[in-house]
């Protein structure tokens, strides 16, 4: 198992940025391919961003494609989502997920999940 920590959200406004972070602790870090989803009010999960273990592939969902990027570094233990151009639809709690393969994350997310951070975007 691996825990996961996020962190970084926030109030900003349309048009702004936020980074969030996601410190993991336990297992090897990089034994995980990391993602991002997030859960407006009313609405499923869903799926932002994955990175594989070693970072050499990347996949968005097309709502954030051009805005958002994921990172990691592997010497942190953290994984990034450095969102730009902020929007009121990106309002939601946004959460840190590990998993075996940038493939698992991205069909619905490894076993490992964080407690979330809330992001709202004012328009």
């Amino acid at each position: 198992q691996v825990q996961l920590v996020e962190s970084g959200g926030g109030l900003v406004q349309a048009g702004g940025s936020l980074r969030l972070s996601c410190a993991a602790s336990g297992r090897p870090f990089s034994n995980y391919a990391m993602g991002w989803f997030r859960q407006a009010p009313g609405k499923e999960r869903e799926f932002v961003a994955a990175i594989s273990r070693s970072s050499d592939s990347t996949f968005y969902a097309d709502s954030v494609k051009g805005r958002f990027t994921i990172s990691r570094d592997n010497a942190k233990r953290t994984v990034y989502l450095q969102m730009n151009s902020l929007k009121a639809e990106d309002t939601a709690v946004y959460y840190c997920n590990a998993g075996p393969t940038r493939v698992a994350i991205t069909t619905g997310g490894g076993k490992n999940w964080g407690q979330g951070t809330q992001v709202t975007v004012s328009s």
